[in-house]
């Protein structure tokens, strides 16, 4: 089995998994991973919980497909985020409830979304700046996330207002890992009615030291 193969249906098996677990619904999301020579990508339209490999787009590296389904509107966002992080090898993008349901609410701070309420918040997650809305697929979205991936280094995702997250990691199951738990801990701040207070600065450098990651803002007046 070739690793194009494998990684086709890698990207298959996590979009039914995050189908089945509520994580994504109807056509909702999608998915792409970087190959050699391009990209995979979702077709436009496809229901995340019945993709087909073979159905899958294959998109060259200057954006021309070559093969499968017609690729999914959001291409240019994925490749925006491809080009600013070589490390980048898969990207995920849902309209996951709680989150969106953040972004209608009103986020933490723009450049944190949501403060460090858990451990694993700050370890698997980071700091997630917010995107302003723009039309599904605008091309402005795409430099809104390069500039952001300038300014923000090391972030592992973007949340795009009434839109919903684009996380990214080196696999689609560690994209994955990333969306369910910044997914999670939304509905729990959304559940608390924002009152839960975070972590403080000693716990958070603490974990920082541990596992070295980095979460610079406390404050959401910062």
């Amino acid at each position: 089995m070739s690793d194009e193969t494998r990684l086709r249906e890698a990207i298959c098996e996590t979009g039914r998994s995050l189908h089945a677990r509520g994580y994504v619904h109807s056509s909702a999301g999608n998915i792409s991973a970087r190959l050699d020579d391009g990209f995979l990508i979702t077709p436009t339209d496809a229901c995340l919980g019945q993709l087909d490999p073979a159905g899958l787009a294959h998109v060259g590296a200057h954006g021309q497909q070559s093969s499968g389904l017609p690729a999914s509107k959001t291409l240019q966002l994925h490749r925006a985020i491809y080009e600013s992080n070589e490390a980048a090898r898969c990207v995920l993008h849902t309209h996951s409830t709680h989150l969106v349901a953040l972004t209608l609410r009103g986020v933490w701070h723009p450049d944190c979304v949501l403060p460090p309420l858990t451990p694993y918040m700050v370890m698997k997650v980071g700091e997630i700046p917010l995107i302003p809305y723009h039309l599904p697929g605008a091309p402005a979205v795409a430099r809104l996330i390069q500039q952001k991936m300038q300014t923000q280094t090391g972030i592992r995702g973007v949340l795009i207002e009434r839109l919903g997250p684009m996380v990214w990691s080196a696999t689609p199951q560690g994209a994955s890992n990333v969306l369910e738990e910044f997914e999670e801990t939304a509905r729990l701040w959304l559940m608390s009615a924002g009152s839960t207070a975070p972590l403080t600065t000693e716990q958070v450098r603490a974990l920082c030291d541990r596992f070295g990651v980095e979460w610079n803002r406390m404050s959401a007046k910062d």
